[in-house]
């Protein structure tokens, strides 16, 4: 119904801004990684937002770039994680911590989330491990700068998958490699299987 509101935040709160747009204040619940991220009052800002439709109330939910809002709507997609607990999850872990948390079954980190026990996460890594594919973290920008070309020259598409997600987590190219080099077998498995067993590695 509404793709996303710009305009100058007017209010900001524990769990929502207000963000005025032609005369309109529009109450938007959103991360706390969001909120601590406004520089203060009448910046102009942009949410992609998502509006949560019960009986006895609408809501507006907002996130800065697409990747987090369609990260929530996985979330609350979750049996027993409602709009509040998913902007808590998203408020204690970004977007690749929480695929990575997912993939290696790491309920520790999701738990550090107000409001999420040692079963939820449990819960919430079985339903997602199959919606957050390997894929989902190659999406995310390249902020290395490093170029993809030059790790395609690998030679095996699954060693290059691996090292662009182990990269797009913030590792260098040098330690993604120095890291997969000490798997037997590397290129004999796929990217999935391969990026968890660098990821074990590692931790």
């Amino acid at each position: 119904m509404i793709g996303y509101v710009k305009g100058k935040v007017e209010g900001i709160f524990d769990d929502y801004i207000l963000v005025e747009n032609n005369g309109i204040g529009y109450r938007i619940f959103t991360s706390g990684k969001a909120i601590g991220d406004i520089k203060g009052l009448h910046e102009e800002i942009i949410l992609y937002t998502y509006l949560h439709v019960r009986e006895d109330e609408l809501s507006l939910y907002g996130f800065p770039t697409n990747d987090e809002m369609n990260t929530f709507k996985l979330l609350i997609s979750v049996n027993g994680i409602g709009p509040k607990v998913a902007l808590s999850i998203l408020s204690a872990l970004s977007v690749k911590e929480l695929s990575m948390a997912v993939m290696m079954g790491d309920t520790k980190a999701i738990t550090k989330a107000n409001g999420v026990g040692t079963k939820g996460a449990n819960r919430l890594i079985m339903e997602l491990k199959d919606k957050l594919k390997f894929d989902d973290l190659l999406s995310f920008d390249n902020e290395s700068g490093v170029d993809e070309a030059n790790i395609s020259e690998t030679g095996h598409d699954n060693i290059s998958d691996a090292v662009l997600a182990l990269v797009s987590l913030g590792y260098s190219e040098f330690e993604a490699m120095k890291t997969i080099k000490q798997i037997p077998d590397a290129a004999a498995m796929d990217s999935d299987k391969l990026l968890k067993a660098a990821l074990k590695k590692i931790f």
